[in-house]
């Protein structure tokens, strides 16, 4: 049986472990999930901007609306 020199014994452990940390990662691979649906598709942002908004005319309407009724006297 042929003596195998200690160097050329590591050069082939070497390239054994090279070779296996390259592949062992994708040794239990799994394909990537599909993204999550999303949460909100932005009806809810819209209806929140709109109750804002109608929150805010409502505001204004009451605020400006004693100005032009100034002749009535509610009070």
């Amino acid at each position: 049986m042929a003596m195998v020199s200690s160097r050329a014994f590591m050069s082939v452990v070497a390239i054994f472990a090279l070779v296996f940390a390259i592949v062992s990662p994708y040794v239990e691979a799994q394909s990537a999930a599909p993204a999550p649906a999303p949460a909100s598709d932005g009806t809810s942002i819209d209806q929140g901007i709109a109750y804002v908004l109608m929150l805010v005319a409502l505001v204004l309407t009451y605020l400006i609306h004693p100005l032009d009724a100034s002749s009535y006297s509610f009070f």
